[in-house]
């Protein structure tokens, strides 16, 4: 540790038990025929349900393409033929009521690098930012990383207090006593970041509450993030975009992320795509873009995967759509069999599954026991004390996998489950 600064000692020391799991699936990963008895990764949020899709349109000619300019260097915010397509993408799936201007989007290589640098332009070191838990609790590693932002929870429980609610549930009441929290422990909040579809719980936030929580904001001058890179995603229910809005209360301080990761199943490519209207943002975020540009061949990839909307609407997103409530479907009725209830929110990639019954006692201690006990017999699914849930014994299980892995990989993972929780 003597060779690092105070900066890389405290990044060093923090347990990432999201990136623990994973590497142990990634030297050790269940296959069928080569390694049935390898690790299924029932934890990590990958959408692996269209690989055959993606391959075929990945590898047509038209994406075997290169020409000086994808060799050199850009616009740090993007290729404009990109930023173009994006905008126009964005226009249409997020339902803009106007078209989406080019010049207010930057493109960088994934959603933590524009989470990273977007916080680091609008906040200063030792800042506060607001947001519901549980949550994706690695963005405070993003915000952290640059400047050394401070979560400042707002805690949302499963029993249902009010009329016509239900588990989990966010409230302006509940944003108002963490902010007050945070005045009192000194600290300046700056931003609300909220996810949506909701991760993990998977709560699509409705209308109503996305308008009210800008209103919230604005009252404190707060900025607001909103990352919804699980918008096309989302099963048998309405999703608002904050792009579909006519206004918004404060414009310059409302900010937009979103993905290939999730919705295309495409982790690895590394491209993110963030919206604002506020151009000393973007130029500043600019700078810090240097060390977070995707490669041009990428750039021309995905420009090309966006502009093609007949394979898009006709191929891509039916059976994509398809595909996860199929897998979705197989693993919660796998649970349910079992005695494993999940809350019926609508994502399609994960499900938020209720595990209380089944600990030792209702400690978090217990919920790690439960959890060694899982991945002792190589089946990895993330607790909630991971996402800073409050309330032992909830984790977050994929469903996102292709409907007959999930039958074979699915009767072996029950298998392994079953004598754990009878």
């Amino acid at each position: 540790m003597e060779t690092l600064s105070v900066r890389g000692a405290e990044i060093v020391s923090q347990t990432d038990l999201l990136e623990q799991g994973l590497l142990m699936c990634l030297q050790d990963s269940y296959d069928k025929r080569c390694n049935p008895q390898g690790f299924v990764n029932l934890g990590t949020t990958e959408n692996k349900v269209c690989f055959d899709l993606l391959k075929e349109r990945l590898t047509r000619p038209d994406m075997n393409h290169l020409e000086p300019s994808l060799l050199g260097y850009n616009y740090l915010t993007g290729m404009m033929s990109l930023r173009e397509e994006a905008a126009k993408f964005l226009t249409d799936y997020c339902h803009s009521p106007v078209p989406l201007n080019p010049n207010n989007i930057i493109i960088m290589n994934g959603c933590c690098s524009l989470l990273c640098a977007l916080s680091a332009v609008i906040c200063n070191p030792g800042d506060g930012f607001l947001t519901p838990t549980p949550y994706y609790s690695r963005i405070d590693l993003y915000t952290g990383v640059y400047c050394g932002l401070q979560p400042v929870h707002v805690p949302l429980y499963s029993k249902v207090t009010e009329k016509d609610g239900h588990s989990f549930q966010l409230t302006i009441q509940l944003l108002e006593e963490a902010m007050e929290k945070g005045r009192q422990q000194g600290i300046k909040i700056r931003a609300l970041i909220l996810i949506n579809p909701q991760n993990p719980l998977g709560e699509i936030y409705s209308t109503q509450l996305l308008k009210e929580c800008l209103e919230f904001a604005s009252r404190y001058s707060l900025h607001v993030i909103l990352d919804e890179i699980y918008m096309l995603s989302v099963m048998s229910t309405t999703f608002t975009s904050v792009l579909s809005f006519h206004n918004v209360p404060d414009p310059e301080r409302t900010h937009f992320i979103w993905g290939l990761s999730k919705d295309f199943g495409m982790n690895g490519l590394r491209v993110g795509i963030g919206y604002t209207k506020n151009q000393n943002i973007l130029k500043s975020m600019s700078r810090l873009a240097t060390f977070h540009q995707c490669p041009g061949p990428t750039q021309y990839m995905v420009c090309q995967l966006l502009r093609d909307r007949d394979w898009l609407d006709n191929v891509f997103f039916p059976t994509n759509k398809q595909r996860l409530e199929e897998s979705q479907k197989t693993l919660v009725v796998g649970l349910k069999d079992i005695g494993i209830p999940v809350l019926n929110w609508s994502t399609g990639i994960y499900v938020w599954a209720d595990f209380r019954n089944f600990l030792t006692s209702q400690t978090f201690e217990a919920e790690m026991e439960l959890w060694r006990k899982f991945m002792a017999e190589k089946l990895y699914i993330t607790p909630g004390k991971v996402f800073e849930c409050r309330e032992p014994g909830w984790f977050r299980v994929t469903t996102s996998h292709p409907a007959d892995i999930l039958l074979t990989c699915g009767s072996s993972s029950q298998k392994r489950m079953t004598p754990i929780v009878s």
